[in-house]
């Protein structure tokens, strides 16, 4: 049996729930009500498992925060003999603006503490999907922006990059990173409209054949 290992970085606790920092464990929470599983809290890590065609999924987040997720993305990848490849970590990205995603096979860790502690034990031979959070913040404060809480506006622009990112996971472990980058990176750079956008953009429709002001 096919596995596959999803690994949503962020920080364990109440106090960095819905931080930009644990986007990672927002996306997984999503996959895995939309999957009806729930998490167990077992080493290293909440666990949850679900197949999907023949493949087995394992959803981890680390609790080990996340400048030594390192240590949980081994530990599963050694306990369940999961190739490297057969992998998908998920982590926020301050060099993206909301609303937007990049999916790749491999790469540096771009300044992340977390992937950059998975680089130390694991090289940087794995897919990965990288959320953008954004950079409205003064210089000095980038730890004070990450650790903050999203608000319902924020929310709102971050939701559809969520449910892409749940097909997303799928298509990684049905059609591999591949296929999965060339069908959904496009999308994910162009920044998703809102339910507040798309009304504005309806209302002024109506107000340019009302004869309104531009």
């Amino acid at each position: 049996m096919d596995k596959y290992l999803i690994v949503g970085l962020g920080n364990p606790g109440d106090d960095y729930a819905e931080t930009r920092h644990n986007t990672g464990y927002m996306v997984l929470d999503a996959f895995a009500k939309a999957s009806n599983i729930v998490f167990d809290d077992k080493r290293y890590g909440y666990v949850a498992e679900t197949m999907l065609k023949g493949r087995k999924i394992i959803l981890l987040k680390p609790t080990t925060y996340m400048n030594l997720s390192g240590n949980a993305v081994r530990y599963w990848l050694q306990k369940e003999n999961i190739d490297q490849q057969h992998m998908l970590v998920i982590a926020d990205e301050i060099a993206l603006p909301l609303g937007t995603g990049r999916l790749k096979a491999a790469g540096s860790n771009g300044g992340h503490n977390g992937l950059g502690h998975i680089q130390q034990l694991i090289g940087q031979q794995y897919p990965r999907l990288r959320i953008g959070i954004g950079n409205e913040f003064i210089r000095g404060h980038q730890v004070d922006w990450v650790l903050g809480k999203y608000d319902e506006e924020e929310k709102e622009i971050l939701q559809p990059v969520i449910d892409t990112s749940i097909d997303i996971i799928k298509s990684f472990v049905l059609a591999g990173i591949d296929i999965t980058m060339n069908q959904y990176n496009r999308a994910l750079r162009k920044k998703q409209e809102t339910k507040s956008t798309k009304q504005e953009g309806s209302e002024n429709q109506i107000d340019k054949g009302d004869g309104g002001e531009n």
